[in-house]
């Protein structure tokens, strides 16, 4: 390609990221130019509204109306998306634009890891780009890490704190003693969480970002529908105190390993050592951890979303395509993906944190300790703290390392125990 011929891109989406990537182009121009080897511009923008003052010149760019005439526009060579949703508008641009022979950059992860197979097929049949850099951890280069810094390796976990949202939560409570539903107002507030939080604390956010990364590390097709996703809305300022008093932080942790017994694919709130870097990761950074066999353990940190961060994941992949230099989209074709089995998350072997909120009564401890004896669950630790006006009290049990599947045992013989008030929560030690 010409040093002179730009990369032509055409971009759907101008709210946050979108406008990011505009005043990226524009802040960094000469620079972009000189490591992508020649001009990368934007061409045509579509929106939903388009009388909105973004703060940008947008005269210069032309306006589309539906944006799924972006994938047949002649003189784009590049579509970026930034709309979102797994499946709809978003969707339809993706296909289109790859069946009309066009590269295809999105930062959407819903969309990827439900549908990126079907999309990688496409594009490799077409043989065109499909990158998706921002889709995991905003700014953080952890898809590249994967895809060529960590190529020659056979990684065997990769873990890590994929949602900023339950992050800045988690580590707010963990800073100020704090409720969840408090902090939850505050980070709404700040515009760290969304109005409906759900896909944020209950999990999905990670789960899908979980899935990509699996499959990237493990050389495995996408499972989104494996992924067990508990998110942190239980999480109370006690448990966070416990945790501190023995020596952890709580971390809402998505952990994947493939081994000869399957695929696991879980987003937890995890107890974290303190001598642990994800310990150490606060409000809205994410991080990954990858552990390779040669490279040993591999560790991203930074920005997990926001204008800046985002959009500098999205233009390096315009650069790479402007360079040139992509493969497939999954490291390896999509014909060389493997099928794996969901792994039985009940041989598990793990130490385990199990709080209770029971009746300041007698028997209540002994009735636990009977469960746990009775599931084969071997308790380290035991604490009960103080009585609320209300009668009840915090139990906190340790336990030594074990089959998951004992302490789901266990907590079943307690279901509808009288005892107790509400249901126990369980956090896995991170190991």
């Amino acid at each position: 390609m010409d040093s002179n011929t730009p990369l032509r891109v055409a971009l759907a989406g101008l709210g946050t990221v979108g406008g990011g990537v505009v005043r990226l182009l524009d802040a960094n121009r000469d620079l972009i130019t000189r490591r992508a080897g020649r001009p990368i511009e934007i061409v045509a923008i579509s929106a939903r509204d388009r009388n909105k003052d973004r703060g940008i010149d947008l005269t210069r760019f032309a306006w589309i109306d539906d944006m799924r005439d972006l994938a047949g526009h002649a003189a784009a060579d590049v579509v970026v998306e930034l709309i979102g949703g797994s499946d709809g508008p978003a969707l339809t641009l993706a296909r289109q634009t790859i069946a009309a022979g066009k590269g295809f950059v999105t930062a959407n992860k819903a969309m990827i890891a439900h549908h990126g197979l079907e999309l990688a097929q496409a594009a490799e049949a077409a043989a065109v780009p499909l990158k998706f850099e921002a889709a995991v951890a905003g700014g953080v280069p952890v898809i590249k890490g994967l895809r060529e810094g960590a190529a020659a390796n056979r990684i065997s976990r990769v873990y890590g704190i994929l949602n900023g949202t339950c992050n800045f939560i988690l580590s707010k409570m963990e800073a100020e003693g704090r409720d969840f539903a408090e902090v939850l107002a505050e980070a709404q507030a700040l515009g760290y969480a969304e109005s409906d939080p759900s896909f944020d604390i209950d999990g999905v956010d990670a789960a899908h970002k979980l899935s990509i990364l699996a499959s990237l590390a493990f050389g495995t097709r996408p499972a989104f529908g494996d992924v067990s996703a508990t998110g942190v809305r239980h999480v109370i300022a006690a448990d966070i105190a416990e945790a501190a008093a023995l020596g952890y932080r709580v971390r809402l942790v998505g952990v994947a390993e493939a081994d000869a017994h399957g695929l696991f694919q879980r987003v937890h709130p995890h107890l974290v050592p303190v001598d642990h870097p994800l310990a150490h990761v606060t409000g809205s950074l994410n991080a990954v951890v990858a552990e390779g066999n040669y490279v040993g353990r591999l560790f991203f940190q930074g920005a997990g979303a926001g204008e800046g961060p985002t959009a500098s994941a999205v233009v390096a992949d315009l650069i790479d395509i402007a360079r040139g230099e992509y493969g497939s989209p999954y490291a390896m074709p999509a014909a060389a993906l493997t099928v794996e089995p969901a792994a039985d998350t009940g041989e598990r072997r793990a130490r385990s944190y199990l709080r209770f909120t029971v009746q300041d009564r007698v028997g209540v401890l002994a009735e636990i300790a009977a469960a746990m004896r009775d599931a084969g669950v071997s308790i380290e630790s035991l604490i009960q703290r103080g009585v609320a006006a209300d009668g009840s009290a915090i139990v906190a049990i340790v336990t030594h390392e074990g089959p998951e599947r004992a302490v789901v045992h266990a907590l079943e013989k307690l279901r509808g125990s009288q005892s107790l008030s509400g249901q126990p929560l369980w956090m896995p030690i991170l190991g």
